[in-house]
């Protein structure tokens, strides 16, 4: 019974460690998006950004709505979009490349942090989810262009509430997501100790054995990836942060598992969203799982330095 009640004071201990972790990083950096937000910062970006929407085959306007997505997140992204989208027609192939580019490249000052305090800089971050989201997006305008596919026009299937535009309405939201990431990194550390008691870990190290290898990442950052492809980067990255730290992954490992996970993070439920708008599930599901793996797994082979020679996980990001 004592070692019982031990365990679970162990557990309850790593629960809020994580937690601590993640809140040093998501607050402040919560604040500071807001606050360039309503200084304009986000006007600014989408005009950077608008060029880059004509060579994609979308309208120059689209740029804010990826503007959005980029600062904050899916959600905000989607309500922004129906405002700037109005009455317009707009096919289903220009639905899929806007699509791509708010799954690689979104909520980027948050997970951007999480990701920085696990060991990935900020340019890499950048690269791979901005520059990924451009290039998947060519890709898929060019052979939506050539094969004359994805052409006619889709309806809305969903349109969000409006948004509250107050700090009072944006601290509340951002509270409740607080207190909700609380509660599923519980269940996820305790999952994760279940799945060890009952041996269930091995069976899923032999499931994701072959995706493993071809990201030549050790089998000890498993679950970790399992966790951050169906539920999010912050909760697979704020975990890894945790296992790095105890010795358990190496520091290669969780650069190339962060790294991908910014790319393929929140499979299920990011990639619902996009559907809702009308985009084609081959593109925005396989097409995304693909081609990060790919590039990842490429990337991943050019990495031989000795694991102590990488970036270390912060305490105090």
């Amino acid at each position: 019974m004592k070692a019982l009640w031990n365990g679970i004071v162990e557990l309850g201990k790593d629960i809020l460690r994580v937690y601590w972790t993640l809140l040093k990083i998501m607050v402040p950096t919560l604040i500071v998006v807001k606050l360039l937000d309503s200084v304009g910062g986000t006007e600014w970006l989408a005009i950077l950004l608008s060029p880059f929407m004509e060579v994609l085959g979308l309208p120059q306007e689209w740029g804010l709505v990826w503007a959005v997505a980029i600062l904050t997140n899916i959600y905000t992204a989607m309500a922004v979009f129906y405002e700037v989208a109005g009455q317009a027609d707009f096919t289903g192939a220009q639905i899929t490349v806007l699509g791509l580019l708010i799954l690689f490249a979104h909520s980027l000052p948050m997970e951007g942090a999480v990701a920085k305090a696990a060991g990935v800089p900020w340019w890499m971050t950048i690269v791979f989810r901005v520059g990924g989201g451009l290039v998947i997006g060519w890709l898929a305008h060019t052979v939506y262009q050539a094969g004359d596919w994805q052409q006619s026009n889709v309806n809305l299937l969903w349109q969000p509430e409006p948004l509250g535009e107050g700090w009072g309405d944006w601290a509340m939201d951002q509270l409740k997501m607080l207190v909700s990431i609380f509660f599923i990194i519980s269940v996820l550390m305790m999952l994760l100790k279940l799945l060890r008691v009952l041996g269930i870990e091995r069976l899923l190290h032999l499931m994701l054995a072959p995706l493993m290898k071809g990201l030549t990442i050790g089998k000890e950052a498993t679950n970790i990836t399992i966790i951050g492809i169906t539920l999010g980067l912050s909760f697979g990255a704020g975990l890894l942060i945790d296992e790095v730290k105890q010795g358990k992954v190496s520091k290669r490992d969780t650069l190339i598992v962060v790294c991908f996970l910014g790319l393929c993070h929140s499979i299920i439920e990011d990639t619902l969203l996009i559907l809702l708008l009308g985009a084609d599930i081959y593109a925005v599901l396989w097409g995304r799982l693909i081609f990060s793996i790919v590039l990842i797994a490429i990337w991943a082979r050019l990495l031989s330095k000795p694991d102590d020679t990488y970036p270390s996980p912060v305490t105090h990001p």
